[in-house]
């Protein structure tokens, strides 16, 4: 019976939340994207007023006295005011306040700022150092108006790790009860009455799967004028989520319009709604907008300096561009090469994420790693351009061979041309040469930090005109963070076990079996 009560109640709450959506027309998501063009026109306004915003605080912080409370709080305001607009500045002024508290014993403040520049190392690529230093931390000492930045910190940064890996994956699953779990206990000591326990409660019951409650709070949260812009837009995008859940494609587009509009207005680069809401216009094949809404999601996770960001948005724009010149009777081998071409993209990102990692711990010389950091992201930027054209041209001409051969019925030579893997293999040698340059241009002495982890006669020799060899390829994407074996095995084009083989053999040949792989993980590494 009690089950029967149950299914009952399920089926209720689905009808209760289909009635509720139905109040979404068509006609009112063509008004929520048409506000949201708006917007995007005047973006730059936006951005010019906070930038204001930020050169006034930074001109009062110059005429302040040094290590004084006024000094301090100016540094909070400063990094607030990059927090989520320009992510390296952010964490650098969080960091300049945490040493200034710690120098003249304030521990509360030093605390907020250190718990601040957490959750921005996550969003810089310090994501694994950022988490490591927070598990090491305890809240159970901490007062309840520190426990809040501590909860609320902890919340962010797990939610940040487990965007990196697939959403099905075990380690995502792992951080993002880790992130259910700080926002838990974030929930038990914010005030019951303010607009933040409303929104994160809504979060929580989201994420615990009480989706139905969730809507209902956020319903009426949303009609009350929120005082918060930014909350406002947290808000709209997890009701967005919500309607996704029920295949309310109007209800998502509205809630994610919305969101996205919040966002502009508040001139915040490191935002989803934008990218997500450009991702489902793909889905409902308005090319124009998908293109638009995901170049703009991608160009503010660049300015942002915001490399999660940057993946996440960029996942989609192939995709969106390769739309524009295929046709509907699209091959196999078509989307093949195109998930291949989408692979080096993201690849090539990571490698600019971790030139930007190395250059920001050169504190010492901050502005002279900035600049270098902007030529190289200019330099591969343009190498990525002139590879994906590249790719673009060859996958032209082999559809214009392949529809030649089937219209004149050579078909015995197409498949002769397809099955001999020449096309495939040329492609993977020019990716191999493509990422062995690229990857030694920031490592330049990994072949021989490899080596010098090595017995002398199990030393790696390349051959003449040889940059890498499979061997050191391996070491280098455990060195990139990939160190996955499926991933690994997926991108060189190998079996998992081949990969698993490799590297036991690789471990079998070193100084220090047991510590070897973290000891690649070191190489290049500058401790601060």
């Amino acid at each position: 019976m009690r089950i029967r009560l149950i299914i009952i109640t399920f089926f209720l709450s689905l009808s209760a939340i289909a009635c509720a959506a139905k109040s979404i027309t068509d006609r009112d998501v063509r008004q929520a994207l048409k506000e949201l063009d708006g917007e995007l026109t005047r973006r730059r306004a936006y951005m010019d007023a906070r930038q204001a915003r930020i050169d006034s605080i930074s001109a009062r912080l110059d005429s302040v006295p040094p290590a004084s409370r006024q000094q301090l709080d100016l540094l909070m305001s400063l990094g607030d005011s990059y927090n989520g607009y320009l992510a390296d500045s952010a964490k650098v002024a969080y960091e300049r306040g945490e040493e200034i508290a710690r120098l003249h014993q304030m521990p509360d403040l030093e605390m907020r700022f250190r718990l601040k520049k957490l959750v921005a190392m996550t969003l810089t690529g310090f994501g694994s150092e950022a988490a490591q230093t927070f598990m090491e931390m305890s809240p159970e000492s901490l007062p309840d108006s520190l426990k809040v930045y501590f909860f609320n910190a902890g919340r962010q940064l797990y939610y940040y790790q487990s965007s990196f890996y697939h959403p099905q994956s075990e380690s995502s699953k792992k951080w993002r009860t880790k992130s259910i779990n700080m926002l838990r206990r974030l929930l038990e000591i914010l005030p019951n009455n303010s607009e933040e326990h409303t929104v994160r409660s809504s979060e929580f019951l989201w994420a615990t799967g009480h989706s139905s409650e969730a809507k209902e709070i956020l319903d009426e949260y949303l009609e009350n004028s929120p005082r918060s812009p930014e909350l406002s837009a947290i808000a709209a995008n997890i009701m967005a989520q919500i309607h996704k859940s029920y295949d309310n494609v109007n209800g998502q587009l509205y809630y994610l319009a919305k969101s996205a509009t919040g966002d502009i207005r508040n001139a915040t680069r490191e935002t989803v709604s934008l990218h997500e809401l450009g991702a489902a216009m793909f889905d409902n094949n308005d090319l124009e907008r998908a293109h638009r809404y995901l170049n703009m999601a991608l160009s503010d996770a660049v300015e942002c300096n915001a490399p999660m960001r940057m993946l996440q948005a960029s996942g989609s724009i192939p995709v969106i561009a390769e739309a524009h010149r295929k046709s509907e009777s699209r091959i196999k081998l078509w989307t093949g090469i195109v998930i291949a071409v989408m692979g080096i993209l993201v690849i090539c990102l990571l490698l600019i994420a971790m030139r930007l990692r190395a250059e920001m711990k050169h504190l010492k010389k901050l502005k002279e790693g900035l600049a270098g950091a902007n030529k190289i992201k200019e330099m591969y930027i343009s190498e990525f351009l002139n590879l994906c054209t590249a790719y673009m041209e060859r996958l032209n001409q082999f559809c214009k061979i392949t529809t030649r051969k089937i219209s004149t019925g050579n078909t015995d030579e197409l498949y002769k041309l397809i099955s001999s893997g020449k096309f495939a293999e040329e492609q993977s040698q020019e990716f191999y040469d493509t990422f062995d340059r690229a990857f030694l241009h920031i490592y330049p002495d990994f072949v021989n930090e490899v080596n010098r982890k090595l017995r002398p006669e199990c030393r790696i020799e390349l051959s003449h005109g040889e940059l890498l060899n499979t061997d050191l390829r391996i070491l280098a994407f455990m060195r990139l963070g990939v160190e996955d074996s499926t991933r690994i095995a997926q991108v060189l084009n190998y079996s998992v076990n081949t990969i698993y083989a490799y590297r036991n053999r690789l471990r079998n040949r070193a100084i220090n079996r047991e510590t070897f792989e973290t000891d690649i993980l070191k190489i290049g590494r500058i401790d601060i």
